[in-house]
């Protein structure tokens, strides 16, 4: 029998309290923790499912439109640039000032945000706090940084764990991957069940690991070794988006084809759009976060093995490797960063 709750995995915890919450009663505001790929953002369309419908079952209307994200009364909110900024908070207010179109309830799905700006959080935090009577809140973010933390003091708190390695290999199989694609691909996601579909259909998976992982060894503080390894790793990463863009592509030409039925109002044209730029700029700062995980594995292994040539220049590589990671989150340009972080590792035996 399928249920609402089929596409939030690995995560019993959360989905018991979520039904617990929906059978007493939810409250105004609700606060998904967890990383990427997590199913969070699943769950959240699930929960919103089961407040608008008052029931599980996938296949009533409203669940189905409301798990699709495709229902009126549930509004999903999605960053639009690098961070959300205050405009989209006082889009997010406005939205929540609006009667219901069909219930008499309305949820407001609020994505990414531990990438609200300091003053869209103010602007937002009175709306969360005392939203109106016909509107309750489900935001997602990986972590709570600083920005939300009175807001997250308003809200009630379920917290999601990265998917065990195990249990995406599990799903894998259920979705037709190959035992063998399915282990390797659980092992390199990181606990993030969508990289994990995407590297399971992604031949160049142990490619890019092994160049990763020859690095190290490769660079010699010259510019032009450095400027040749970023174009590479990056030329690898390109290929590994391919099945991404083909997804996309699909569908466009599905979007398309309802556009030319039934007129391109409504249509959720420009929301796709959107959304095929997010999910490529994650998967490339996936590969390289990933990338860089490793390659500063390797200098902690050589610290550990006493294989390193000087222990200070390779604490000083995991330390530069990890201020790159950080760098990550303000979108920098993918090859500079890449050349100035390699033209400045020591090479490790």
């Amino acid at each position: 029998m399928t249920s609402i709750w089929d596409d939030v995995v690995g995560q019993a915890h959360a989905i018991e309290q979520l039904k617990s919450a929906a059978e007493t009663g939810p409250v105004h505001a609700y606060l998904f923790v967890g990383p990427p790929g997590s199913t969070k953002y699943q769950a959240a369309r699930a929960f919103a499912a089961r407040v608008i419908s008052g029931g599980d079952d996938p296949t009533q209307r409203d669940t189905r439109l409301a798990l699709a994200g495709e229902h009126p009364d549930v509004r999903e909110v999605q960053r639009v640039g690098a961070s959300i900024d205050k405009d989209q908070a006082k889009e997010v207010v406005r939205l929540a000032s609006l009667a219901p179109a069909e219930n008499a309830r309305k949820v407001m799905v609020l994505d990414e945000f531990h990438l609200l700006r300091p003053e869209g959080a103010a602007l937002m935090l009175k709306t969360i706090e005392e939203p109106p009577e016909s509107t309750m809140f489900i935001i997602c973010a990986d972590f709570v940084p600083h920005e939300l933390i009175t807001i997250s003091s308003r809200c009630a708190r379920i917290d999601f764990r990265a998917i065990a390695d195990g249990v995406i290999a599990a799903r894998l199989l259920t979705e037709g991957v190959g035992p063998v694609e399915a282990q390797a691909a659980s092992k390199a996601a990181l606990g993030d069940l969508d990289r994990a579909r995407l590297l399971a259909t992604d031949p160049g998976l142990a490619d890019r690991r092994k160049a990763f992982l020859a690095t190290p060894a490769t660079v010699d503080g010259s510019g032009a070794v450095a400027v040749r390894l970023a174009a590479e790793l990056l030329g690898m990463i390109d290929q590994a988006a391919e099945p991404l863009r083909a997804r996309h592509e699909s569908e466009v030409e599905e979007l398309t084809a309802r556009i030319k039925e039934f007129g391109e109002r409504g249509s959720g044209k420009k929301q796709l759009e959107e959304r095929h730029k997010r999910e490529l700029r994650r998967l490339r700062t996936d590969e390289i976060r990933t990338g860089l995980a490793t390659m500063a594995a390797t200098y902690r292994d050589a610290l550990v093995g006493g294989t390193a040539a000087s222990i200070d220049d390779a604490a000083g590589a995991v330390q530069r490797i990890h201020g790159a990671l950080e760098s990550l989150e303000r979108n920098p340009n993918e090859r500079l960063l890449l050349e100035n972080l390699l033209w400045s590792l020591p090479v490790a035996s």
